[in-house]
This record gives C-alpha cells, structure tokens and sequence, in this order.
C-alpha cells in the first residue's frame, strides 16, 4: 500500500518547495524554514530531500548555498503560498537587492501540483527546474514515480 507521501492526502495539493542558503548560518536558515513551513495554515512538510551544498549559478563571485527540497501537502492557493514563503525569508533576514545575488535564505515554488501559472512575479513550474541538476535529483528523491 503507498505511504500518504505517494498517494497525497484528499483535498491537498502536492507542492514542491526548494530551500536554499548561501549566508551566515545556513543550516539554521534551512532549519528555521522547515519550521517554518509546517506552522503555516492548512499545510504540512511530508518529506525532505538531503542537504547539498551547491556552487552558486549565474557567475556571481559568492559563497557556496546549501539547497533542500520539501514535499509539502496544502489547501493553500499558489499566490497565498508565495506570499508566506516571502514572508519567512524576511524573518530570516532576506534582503532582495541583486539579481542571483547571495541570500540568507530563498524559497522557491518548484512545482504546485499539475498547475501552470504564468504571471509577473510567479510562474510554475518554476522556469529554472531545467537548469537546476540538483533540483531534478530533488524531484526524484522526494517523488521517484513523478520525477
């Protein structure tokens, strides 16, 4: 019989949720997320993929991140969920000032069930999977039959 994880829960959608962390603390950033992400309102953290420290993209001159995935379970609309992953970086001490710029934390929405959204600010799935390695292992890790 499947696990809840494989199956999903009735009424939720599955989310994928990318963490990652290039400044000060970054575990506890990471740590402090996943936290973060099971106190919101009608959602829950199924599964978490291993950390991995990545070299960072776009050519900038900075710190190596360490990256995680989640499996999340949510009645959350896509829109709703952005807003309160916005939120918990600011908590963290998020600053957007460069583009691809260091981060003490970045939360991005991988992929929201089968929905596709295309808007200013949010598109899923998110335009960067094809150019992530690490996110495609992740992916395969938390969902191997959905990969």
């Amino acid at each position: 019989m499947p696990s809840r994880s494989e199956r999903g829960t009735p009424g939720f959608e599955r989310v994928y949720v990318a963490l990652g962390s290039n400044l000060g603390d970054r575990a506890a950033h990471l740590r402090a997320a996943r936290q973060a992400l099971e106190s919101l309102p009608d959602t829950r953290v199924v599964a978490a993929t291993a950390i991995e420290e990545t070299s960072p993209l776009g050519g900038m001159d900075q710190p190596p991140y360490l990256n995680q995935m989640v499996l999340l379970e949510t009645t959350l609309e896509p829109r709703a969920l952005l807003w309160a992953l916005q939120a918990i970086e600011l908590q963290r001490g998020r600053q957007r000032t460069e583009h691809w710029g260091s981060r003490t934390l970045d939360l991005d929405i991988v992929r929201f069930g089968d929905r596709r959204v295309s808007e200013a600010d949010l598109i899923i799935p998110h335009p960067e999977l094809p150019n992530r390695d690490f996110w495609r292992r992740e992916l395969a890790e938390l969902s191997p039959d959905e990969g």
